[in-house]
């Protein structure tokens, strides 16, 4: 078994922070100890490529993103946009930051745009040999402002995104977190040449109203890379950030896999970022998870999408997670609570692992 993380934010982490994440966590936290990183991203790094070897977190869908300028949190805070083009150039330069890591560390990291891709990947896991494991990375663009027009979606589908999430925020196609509202008329555009390529849509951050409006419309396969239910945290200050039961319904008759985000925020009612980290553990993981599994009556769309480092660190994750090679632990939680060796490998990999070898090109 391979673990998939559907969502960690590696390129903005490097490019921000000057993060290594070919180093071991505990190097770079020691790097960092006495700057202001922790501070600025609200806890210590979580991820490194000896922890994903341990943990074997075998495929990770690794995110393009920048942030429009007016939410820029400080100086240090250098990947924003003010315009289409220099959110095109913030995107751009994400892919840029992979393919120097695929180049440089070509024994470590490698891409995955097609199935054959993913076979490869799979099997260097499934190997008797020590080196032949690799961490394979499906880019997934975070909010769409870097595609300047609908029609450059090919563009971006040649380059190797296979994922896209119309909105972080609000964008040109559609509302988002802390900014609300449904598809515009050009996000319709998006979505019908989005579909022509054969990309994989991403929910998450969409608004509800964005949300259904895709549902409805969007013929592809449909992904929520990292959300969490509205009814662990109801009284959450941008509630549409969160996934509603009636939300979570729908996605259950479209056969989208969830993958649940692991911060304490995003599980635990009323917990704020500087809060006592240990008042969450593994058991709270696995109510969210169990939240999805019992709501749909399977445990075939439940998965993970940690953002570990996406704005929050080890201060800010549940007692039992240090590192993202603690991701397996979660399985045993669920062993505990009645899940099954099938069930557990499919939340933990096996989900993420079906869609991406249903909707991934042959070559």
């Amino acid at each position: 078994m391979i673990i998939v993380d559907a969502h960690e934010d590696l390129a903005w982490n490097a490019l921000t922070f000057k993060r290594d994440y070919m180093r071991p966590v505990e190097e770079t936290r020691a790097r960092e100890q006495g700057t202001q990183i922790p501070e600025w991203n609200d806890g210590q790094a979580m991820i490194g490529h000896p922890e994903w070897m341990e943990g074997r977190v075998g495929v990770v869908f690794s995110t393009l993103f920048a942030s429009p300028l007016h939410l820029q949190e400080g100086e240090w805070d250098t990947e924003v946009y003010h315009d289409i083009e220099t959110a095109h150039a913030c995107y751009v330069a994400d892919l840029e930051y992979y393919q120097r890591l695929f180049e440089t560390h070509p024994d470590k990291v490698t891409p995955v745009k097609s199935r054959r891709d993913l076979e490869r990947v799979t099997a260097g896991w499934e190997s008797d040999r020590t080196d032949a494991a690799r961490v394979g990375m499906v880019f997934l663009m975070e909010g769409a402002d870097g595609v300047r027009d609908p029609e450059e979606v090919g563009w971006w589908h040649a380059a190797g995104v296979r994922i896209l999430g119309p909105a972080w925020s609000r964008t040109r196609y559609a509302g988002g977190t802390g900014d609300p509202g449904p598809l515009t008329d050009l996000g319709r555009a998006l979505l019908r040449t989005m579909a022509a390529c054969d990309m994989i849509l991403d929910l998450s951050h969409l608004s509800q109203e964005g949300a259904i409006d895709a549902l409805e419309l969007y013929d592809g396969p449909i992904i929520a890379s990292h959300i969490s239910p509205l009814s662990m945290v109801p009284t959450k200050a941008k509630p549409e950030r969160h996934f509603s039961d009636d939300l979570i319904r729908l996605c259950g008759q479209r056969g989208v896999v969830m993958g649940l985000v692991l911060a304490n925020e995003f599980l635990l009612d009323g917990w704020v970022q500087k809060m006592d980290r240990e008042v969450a553990n593994l058991e709270t993981v696995a109510d969210g998870i169990d939240r999805i599994c019992q709501s749909l009556g399977t445990s075939q769309l439940a998965g993970i999408g940690s953002d570990f480092d996406g704005g929050f660190g080890l201060e800010s994750v549940p007692t039992g997670l240090d590192s993202v090679a603690d991701l397996g632990l979660i399985g045993d939680t669920l062993h505990d609570r009645g899940y099954s060796q099938a069930d557990v490998e499919a939340v933990l990999g096996g989900n993420w692992l079906r869609v991406l070898q249903q909707s991934l090109p042959e070559t």
